[in-house]
């Protein structure tokens, strides 16, 4: 379980493809400190398993098929940056809102709009229509792991507002339009439409 607030921007060192799996190397000085293999870190908002530790500052990751599928780790490249957060501890303070790192779809920014003081995204799912009930203006949403709050839905696109720290600190500042980016509805929203279901 995470909360949506990065903790270090990670660098990709390497990436291998063995057979059914992408095997990723990011350096991350800072949160490898009391971090060991085992340990769960969001990576761009994808809960991954630390598979080992080389060199200082440098974690391995292994992903299955279904996780290249269904994120935009694929398109990670040797230098990308990556959004990093260690996993909640009990007794944490709970800065963003409950974020499980089980990706529901990739979106595709087709707006930014930059405005004094803050960015708007317009993003759109592939599936829009689907996703559009568990969408609530003034929701709380994990956008590449980042804790946000859904501004205006409409039928095919939803809103985020992003300020200059949240550009600063993570991959944010970055981002073009037609980029991916890992969506993950929020799990309370989804368990009330279940349950009303």
């Amino acid at each position: 379980m995470f909360t949506g607030i990065i903790e270090e921007l990670g660098t990709v060192q390497a990436i291998q493809s063995p057979k059914n799996l992408l095997v990723l190397n990011v350096r991350a000085p800072r949160i490898f400190v009391g971090t060991r293999p085992g340990d769960s870190i969001s990576v761009n908002g994808v809960c991954l398993t630390v598979a080992k530790m080389v060199k200082p500052g440098v974690f391995v990751f292994e992903l299955m098929r279904e996780t290249m599928d269904t994120t935009n780790l694929q398109s990670l490249k040797k230098g990308s940056r990556v959004n990093l957060e260690r996993a909640l501890k009990a007794g944490s303070r709970l800065g963003g809102h409950f974020v499980t790192g089980h990706i529901d779809g990739v979106g595709r920014i087709v707006k930014i709009l930059k405005k004094k003081n803050f960015v708007e995204w317009q993003i759109s799912f592939k599936d829009q229509t689907h996703w559009n009930r568990y969408l609530v203006p003034k929701g709380s949403i994990a956008l590449d792991g980042v804790s946000l709050t859904v501004g205006e839905v409409k039928q095919n696109l939803f809103t985020v507002y992003l300020i200059p720290y949240t550009l600063k600190v993570t991959t944010f500042g970055h981002k073009k339009i037609s980029d991916g980016i890992n969506i993950e509805i929020d799990l309370l929203t989804k368990y009330v439409l279940k349950i009303l279901k």
